[in-house]
């Protein structure tokens, strides 16, 4: 959260040089802050839960036995 948070400020502060680079988008769209910042911390949630809901599956024995 504390990343997401990060990049949405200094993107308000790189606006300038955004601007070319955007088409039919406002620089400053709070919209597409928002959905952005949300999609991407949807991303990192699901990038991460996903293989701790694995590992959390394995019996502690069976992992130590692997090992």
């Amino acid at each position: 959260a504390f990343g997401v948070a990060l990049g949405v400020v200094a993107t308000f502060f790189l606006t300038r040089l955004m601007s070319s680079l955007l088409f039919s988008v406002d620089a400053r769209d709070i919209t597409t802050y928002g959905v952005v910042a949300f999609f991407l911390a949807a991303v990192s949630l699901l990038a991460s839960y996903l293989p701790t809901r694995r590992a959390a599956s394995v019996h502690p024995l069976d992992a130590l036995h692997w090992e």
